[in-house]
């Protein structure tokens, strides 16, 4: 969050927001509170405290019985910018084990459980490596096991890896493959080691369908009742029942897939498939322009091919 208050060091920001957090979602806020979540003083504490009430008058109230700040009945917020996303985000990081109850600054999170997917095993060395390659605009040899028939063993392979991709479920490289020239996605449990790092290869720049952008609309499956759609219309931030998705071509396959919307939603049971993109033609064509299908020999049930992985 950017400082939008003027004479108000980082440091001091970032308290007062926390203060505010702790007003918004859980309704009130003490001094321990602030020392816990950032090892400040007693003293400062009391400093954040009367600043948040010079800042934000009217905002909050004393609770003399449970002994800490409340949020008053008119509160506003000033500091933070409320969203529903960002506190189910440092929820769901909570529930998944990736944070400390001290850093998501939740005091007291509802029980909660998370749709969890095995733990992908990454080799840290060659994260590391591959990491270093794209900042540094090298290329890398991987030894990668690919899940083709023409590699079924691990192979030494260069790339330039530029960027990281994220399906959702597992993260991959987008590098220029130098056995196959041209750009690929290499998931990274499936880098077993890495070595020698090189010259790169194509950049970045000629990489079009990681640059281009392909627009595609989804709207509420048409079998669904007027109710029913409205409330999927809600549930997909849609305006006038449609939502427009821009998406990278390199990204068009995991995004489809993840939405269910590869094959021809609209012949979906809609109490299953509840939304539909407008031009199914069109969608099939940026997939092939994007040569998924080339690539992997798509067809609708195997979904469980990896793209570009060799």
């Amino acid at each position: 969050m950017e400082n939008e208050n003027p004479g108000i060091r980082w440091g001091v920001e970032q308290r007062l927001e926390f203060i505010e957090f702790r007003l918004f979602w859980e309704g009130g806020v003490n001094r321990s509170d602030i020392i816990d979540v950032f090892g400040v003083s007693v003293p400062q504490a009391s400093k954040d405290l009367s600043l948040y009430q010079e800042r934000a008058p009217g905002n909050v109230e004393y609770d003399k019985s449970g002994k800490r700040y409340v949020a008053a009945k008119d509160f506003e917020p000033r500091f933070l910018k409320p969203d529903p996303d960002a506190y189910l985000s440092r929820l769901r990081s909570l529930g998944e084990g990736l944070s400390m109850p001290v850093e998501s600054w939740i005091a007291n999170p509802p029980k909660t459980d998370i749709a969890l997917t095995p733990k992908r095993d990454i080799n840290t060395d060659v994260l590391r490596a591959v990491l270093e390659a794209v900042r540094d605009h090298r290329s890398i040899e991987i030894l990668y096991q690919s899940m083709s028939k023409q590699r079924p063993d691990p192979v030494w392979r260069r790339i330039t890896p530029h960027a990281f991709g994220y399906d959702g479920f597992r993260w991959h490289a987008r590098a220029f493959c130098h056995i196959d020239s041209k750009f690929k996605d290499f998931l990274l449990p499936r880098a077993l080691e890495a070595r020698a790092p090189g010259e790169s290869g194509a950049s970045e720049g000629h990489d079009k369908l990681w640059n281009e952008y392909f627009s595609f609309e989804i709207v509420p499956h048409p079998n669904l009742t007027p109710s029913q759609q409205s409330v999927v219309a809600k549930d997909y931030g849609m305006t006038d029942g449609k939502c427009v998705l821009s998406v990278r071509y390199a990204m068009l396959f995991y995004v489809l897939r993840r939405l269910g919307l590869l094959g021809d939603a609209s012949k979906e049971p809609a109490r299953r498939q509840h939304i539909v993109v407008s031009s199914y033609s069109d969608v099939q064509s940026a997939l092939a322009r994007a040569e998924f299908f080339e690539q992997e020999g798509w067809r609708p049930q195997a979904l469980d091919d990896d793209h570009g992985s060799g």
